[in-house]
C-alpha cells in the first residue's frame, strides 16, 4: 500500500517537473548564453537552469513551506518536515545549450533521508518517468496511456549495451576515457547520452542494459536511481556501497555485478 503522503508528493513533483520542462522547452531564447561555470570552463550553467530551479522551488514551497531543498543551482535549506526535495532543474545543460534533445528535469523527494518519489521529464522526447517507493516505475510517452517499466532480461556481458558519462574536469575525463577503452572490447558497445537522469530511466525502460558514471551529485541521480530500482534494476556504487560521487552503477540483474566488478578492477572510481 502506497503512503498517501507519497502520492501527494508524486503529484507535486510531477507538476513541478512538467512546468519547469515546459519553461525550458518553450522559453529557450535563440541567443541562449552561458551564465556561469562550475567545475571547469566547459561545465556550464545557463540562465534557464537558474530560472527552472526557481520555478520548481517556488511552486513546491507554496504547497509545502516546511520542506527542505537541495538543488544543483544553489537551493539549499534544511526544512523541518522531514521531507527534502532533491532537484536538478536541467540535467544535460550542454546538450540543451547546443540544441540537442537529450536533457531532462529531475525532481525527487526524500523522507528522512530515503528517496520515496522520483520524476524525470524529458520534454524533447515527450516522455515522463516516475516512481514511488514500493509502487513500481512508470512512464508516459508517444504510446497510449501509462506504461509500467521493466528493465531488460540480462544478456551475457559481451552483449550488453552500457551508457556512461564524462566529467568536465580534463584530468578526470582522461581517466574515464581510459576506463571506457578497457571496457569497450568486453561489451556490445558504449553510449554517451549526456544526461544521467535520462540514462538511468533508459535502464529502467529496457533501452540500456547498464549505466555507470563517476562524479555524480545527489541531484543527478536521486530520481533516476529510484526509477531504475523500481523497474527491477540493481543500483550501487563501489562493491557494497550505495551510489555516490565515487561511482554510480545501474544495470539489469546479471549485468550489474560483472560490470561493477570490472569497474572496480579498472579503478573507475579514482584517478
Amino acid at each position: 500500500m502506497i503512503d498517501p503522503l507519497h502520492t501527494d508528493l508524486l503529484k507535486l513533483a510531477h507538476e513541478a517537473a512538467l512546468r519547469a520542462g515546459e519553461l525550458l522547452r518553450d522559453g529557450r531564447p535563440a541567443d541562449l548564453a552561458v551564465a556561469a561555470t562550475k567545475s571547469s570552463p566547459i561545465d556550464v550553467v545557463t540562465e534557464m537552469d537558474i530560472a527552472a530551479e526557481k520555478l520548481i522551488t517556488g511552486l513546491i514551497s507554496d504547497h509545502r513551506p516546511d520542506d527542505g531543498f537541495l538543488g544543483e543551482e544553489g537551493a539549499s535549506t534544511a526544512g523541518t518536515s522531514g521531507i527534502r526535495w532533491v532537484i536538478d532543474p536541467l540535467d544535460g545543460t550542454v546538450n540543451y545549450l547546443y540544441g540537442l534533445p537529450t536533457w531532462a528535469v529531475s525532481v525527487a523527494a526524500e523522507q528522512n533521508g530515503d528517496t520515496v518519489v522520483g520524476v524525470v521529464f524529458a520534454p524533447m522526447r515527450g516522455e515522463t518517468f516516475h516512481a514511488v517507493r514500493g509502487g513500481g516505475a512508470w512512464a508516459t510517452g508517444a504510446w497510449e496511456g501509462e506504461r509500467r517499466l521493466t528493465c531488460r532480461p540480462a544478456p551475457p556481458l559481451d552483449q550488453a549495451l552500457v551508457s556512461t558519462g564524462f566529467n568536465y574536469v580534463a584530468e578526470v575525463r582522461a581517466h574515464q576515457a581510459d576506463v571506457a577503452q578497457q571496457l569497450i572490447p568486453l561489451l556490445r558497445d558504449i553510449r554517451r547520452g549526456g544526461s544521467a537522469a535520462v540514462d538511468l530511466c533508459d535502464v529502467a525502460a529496457g533501452r540500456l542494459d547498464g549505466y555507470y558514471e563517476r562524479g555524480l551529485h545527489a541531484w543527478d541521480l536521486a530520481a533516476g536511481d529510484l526509477i531504475a530500482r523500481e523497474a527491477g534494476a540493481l543500483t550501487g556504487g563501489r562493491p557494497g556501497e550505495r551510489p555516490s560521487r565515487d561511482l554510480t552503477v545501474a544495470a539489469t540483474p546479471g549485468v550489474f555485478e560483472p560490470l561493477q566488478r570490472l569497474l572496480e578492477d579498472f579503478g573507475a572510481w579514482h584517478d
